[in-house]
């Protein structure tokens, strides 16, 4: 089973601040692999779909997942899918099931209405400025929080994916010398050329 407690100083560095979305993502990860019966991803064992947008509240939850689970950009088993909202759909691509796990609103509106939010956030003060005294006690609401009181949690189901299409095909871009992957290449003329050359 694994535990997201172990994983709060770690997820803290790599995140770089105190907050409460953060957590809530290492315990959200956790819940769905505990939950599939899955481990830490390696390589690409397991896809995470996670239903965040871009430059809205609470978007630091990403972290946490990736932390927890193993899901990472470079290795292109995490994705959004820019629904604006904090669910996770967790794949294991070996056996095609999937477990859907989302913070409950009434968690989340919690977290809002505290002395984090009101004074410091919405007031455009960074995470990382917060004072440790204000935070810390949210952090550990969050990481210590009944599982109930947390999140909703999915039977597991049947999921298909489609078959991946990675590519090690690439050539240099003939005007700026960058390496490029070939299904983004252009050709000018008789160029091959990258994208931002292509439209210079």
């Amino acid at each position: 089973m694994t535990n997201p407690q172990e994983w709060l100083e770690f997820g803290q560095k790599f995140h770089g601040h105190k907050c409460p979305a953060m957590p809530m993502g290492l315990r959200v990860g956790a819940t769905a692999m505990n939950k599939l019966g899955v481990e830490r991803a390696k390589d690409g064992q397991i896809l995470a779909l996670v239903d965040l947008g871009d430059n809205h509240c609470a978007t630091c939850y990403a972290d946490g997942l990736q932390v927890i689970m193993g899901t990472t950009f470079g290795k292109g088993n995490i994705k959004k899918t820019h629904k604006g909202k904090w669910a996770l759909t967790l794949v294991d691509k070996a056996s095609g099931k999937a477990v859907r796990v989302t913070p409950k609103a009434e968690a989340m509106l919690a977290n809002k209405k505290t002395e984090f939010f009101s004074e410091y956030r919405e007031k455009g003060i960074p995470a990382s400025k917060v004072p440790d005294e204000v935070v810390e006690p949210l952090v550990q609401k969050v990481i210590g929080a009944p599982e109930e009181m947390l999140m909703n949690i999915s039977e597991v189901f049947d999921y298909k994916l489609e078959p991946p299409k990675d590519s090690f095909a690439s050539f240099v871009c003939e005007d700026c010398g960058e390496m490029t992957v070939e299904e983004y290449g252009r050709v000018k003329g008789s160029k091959k050329l990258c994208i931002d050359c292509a439209n210079k």
